[in-house]
């Protein structure tokens, strides 16, 4: 039987008889996505598709996921386990402006030869920007006032909150007194309850994630350069879910606010 008979007999498009599907070669892609995979090793198949989104490739995310599996891309981050019996704690407010709230904590590490330093990270709960991340071997309470003192004047204004632990460098008598002279309120954290500056949290999870742990650092100058560099990446290029996968130096420019720099 012919294929005009035999379709016109089932009631079957020809056309649709004859269609063959054309697939775009996925090479160039999956190259693209495995280099940016490698370059960025701790984002996500999201992340990675806003970045390829904005190179110009004509794709959606369910492709960029596919793909992303397709090579073993997959993150595997341990979740902690919670009780089902936990209870959830009152949420405190969260900012509704920039330089509302601030927010800062000390992260520690250790440059290739075990010589330990630390790093203070500073961040803006409304706008996710990193302010700024001071590198030192001991930092005490006056130099957290000397980087108060300079994000004040890169801002122009102080916070009307900043959010921080028991830490004895932020209970210390110069950040106290600084605080009292620009009226600005120092909010602490519950003792064991790191949840409650949850924000200065995160970030410093994905400071160590995405710079600490994939850098070796020579001396402190390398490290305060490499941690620069990632810095203006975090507030400049890095993709922010919480934002809507814009980052956080276009949150705060459509927010009316000049960029951290």
């Amino acid at each position: 039987m012919s294929e005009r008979r035999g379709c016109a007999a089932l009631r079957f498009d020809r056309r649709t008889h004859r269609y063959k599907s054309v697939r775009p070669d996925q090479a160039p892609l999956r190259q693209r996505i495995r280099e940016i995979a490698e370059t960025r090793v701790r984002y996500g198949y999201r992340r990675i598709h806003v970045l390829l989104r904005r190179e110009g490739w004509p794709v959606n995310v369910k492709r960029v996921h596919r793909l992303y599996r397709m090579d073993g891309l997959n993150l595997r981050a341990k979740r902690p386990r919670r009780h089902v019996m936990a209870a959830r704690r009152v949420e405190r407010p969260l900012a509704t402006r920039a330089n509302e709230i601030w927010a800062m904590d000390f992260v520690s590490d250790a440059l290739f030869n075990g010589k330990r330093f630390r790093s203070l990270t500073v961040v803006d709960a409304y706008t996710r920007e990193c302010l700024a991340i001071h590198v030192d071997q001991g930092i005490k309470g006056e130099q957290v006032v000397d980087v108060m003192d300079r994000l004040l004047f890169q801002r122009g204004m102080p916070p009307d909150k900043i959010r921080v632990d028991n830490g004895p460098e932020f209970i210390s008598k110069a950040l106290d007194h600084w605080a009292y002279i620009n009226r600005v309120t120092l909010d602490f954290s519950r003792p064991g309850k790191p949840t409650d500056n949850a924000f200065v949290e995160s970030f410093n999870g994905r400071f160590r994630d995405e710079c600490l742990n994939t850098h070796w650092f020579l001396n402190l100058d390398d490290a305060r350069g490499k941690i620069e560099a990632w810095r203006r990446d975090f507030n400049e290029t890095r993709p922010h879910t919480s934002l809507g996968f814009m980052t956080p130096a276009d949150f705060a420019s459509s927010a009316g606010v000049n960029p951290s720099r």
